[in-house]
């Protein structure tokens, strides 16, 4: 009972794999002035359809929280990127073979690797504002992906991120 217990807890720690997120902005930006916000037209996000929907939802519902609102003469316009990248392998079994005799030694080590290396996704979250065509703020999101997660687990997965980036806006001076 105790190693179900046991292996139930490192399966919910493995399978929250924390999100990383690094903030930027402009100190001399009045974040009070922006209360409105659009995405670009024209934004290429890198995610599929449908993430890209879990995405503009989540967002868009943080952001009704904070008090802001879309508009079609916004304050500030959202750009969103994203990239996947496959972490290198750091698991590996070292096979060795040596010999020796009168003083004389030699050796062949041979590293192989285990498994497969976890996959990672980067998303850039850009706030910017149009009319002094400037960057104002960003967010940079790493967190593990699951390219075979459900639905359910994908748009969690996008709530999450979303929560934990937009808790850094407006920056705290």
């Amino acid at each position: 009972m105790r190693f179900l217990k046991i292996s139930i807890l490192a399966l919910i720690i493995v399978s929250c794999a924390p999100i990383h997120v690094n903030y930027d902005y402009d100190k001399a930006v009045n974040f009070n002035n922006y209360k409105t916000y659009q995405y670009y037209a024209d934004m290429e996000t890198g995610l599929s359809e449908l993430d890209t929907k879990r995405l503009l939802d989540a967002i868009d519902a943080k952001m009704k929280v904070k008090g802001f609102s879309i508009s079609e003469t916004p304050d500030f316009f959202i750009d969103i990127k994203s990239a996947e990248y496959q972490e290198p392998q750091s698991q590996s079994v070292g096979v060795g073979v040596g010999g020796g005799g009168r003083n004389v030694g030699g050796g062949i080590s041979i590293g192989l690797p285990i498994g497969q290396g976890n996959i990672n996704r980067q998303i850039t979250i850009d706030f910017v504002d149009e009319n002094k065509k400037q960057l104002f703020w960003q967010a940079i999101s790493e967190s593990s992906f699951n390219p075979r997660a459900t639905p359910e687990k994908r748009e969690a997965r996008m709530q999450a991120i979303v929560e934990k980036v937009l808790s850094g806006y407006p920056p705290k001076k």
